[in-house]
């Protein structure tokens, strides 16, 4: 199968797991009456719900995980396809979401991200950005790598890479870090003021490191493709 047939088959895995996801979590409010999430205690019940909603995002990642990887020919394009199955369901989750309850109503309201290993929360259109990296990096990577001529990246771009991971997992569970103490009744009653976007504006400028990477690596191979080389030879008459 060609980079681009299996691109385009992971990106519609991820659309379908989108709306999939969505419907599970629009049941799943609708059912604890808790629509919006943004108020104290968005996972009530948390005896029954919050730990089968922990295993269901772990579930979603390992789906997420298992498409990109049976998808891809080379490690490389592995990661990259599940970086494009990641990216493209966390989008499209929002967009669906919004067709069917009409919420968010703006990029800028706040959702409950995640759960592991602390509760994230952040205007929705923070991860919806991440989320656009990793779809560019793995669209280029998975389109573009093979193992005659490979895209890899050196140790320092994904040391730049971590470091805005780790600074957006930060800003991300900043308040739930600050009320961790307190215990679970504080994880869920803790309620964000202010996102901190100058923090986030450098953790995402840094995780577009290895995007920037795979694209010079590309102009240049377009560079040194396009020239060419001449080669001529002379001729020279033999004595007899």
């Amino acid at each position: 199968m060609r980079a681009m047939k299996r691109w385009q088959m992971v990106v519609v895995f991820a659309m379908a797991m989108a709306w999939l996801e969505s419907a599970i979590v629009l049941y799943g409010r609708l059912l604890a009456n808790r629509l919006e999430p943004y108020q104290p205690n968005p996972l009530p019940f948390m005896a029954e719900l919050g730990p089968t909603e922990l295993v269901r995002e772990a579930a979603t990642m390992v789906m997420l995980w298992a498409v990109g990887w049976f998808a891809g020919d080379t490690r490389r394009a592995r990661w990259a396809l599940t970086c494009v199955a990641f990216g493209v369901w966390d989008i499209f989750y929002y967009i669906f979401l919004r067709i069917i309850c009409g919420w968010p109503r703006t990029l800028l309201d706040w959702d409950l991200l995640f759960l592991i290993p602390l509760p994230w929360w952040g205007p929705v259109i923070a991860p919806m950005l991440i989320a656009a990296l990793m779809i560019a990096w793995g669209t280029l990577v998975a389109l573009n790598d093979s193992a005659a001529r490979p895209l890899r990246s050196r140790w320092p771009v994904w040391a730049t890479a971590a470091v805005g991971a780790a600074l957006a997992l930060a800003v991300f569970m900043a308040d739930a870090m600050r009320v961790a103490d307190g215990g679970i009744e504080a994880l869920c009653n803790v309620l964000p003021v202010q996102f901190n976007w100058p923090v986030f504006g450098v953790a995402l400028a840094l995780l577009a490191a290895p995007v920037a990477d795979v694209a010079r690596q590309l102009r240049r191979r377009a560079r040194t493709g396009g020239e060419k080389t001449s080669i001529r030879f002379r001729y020279e008459p033999s004595c007899s």
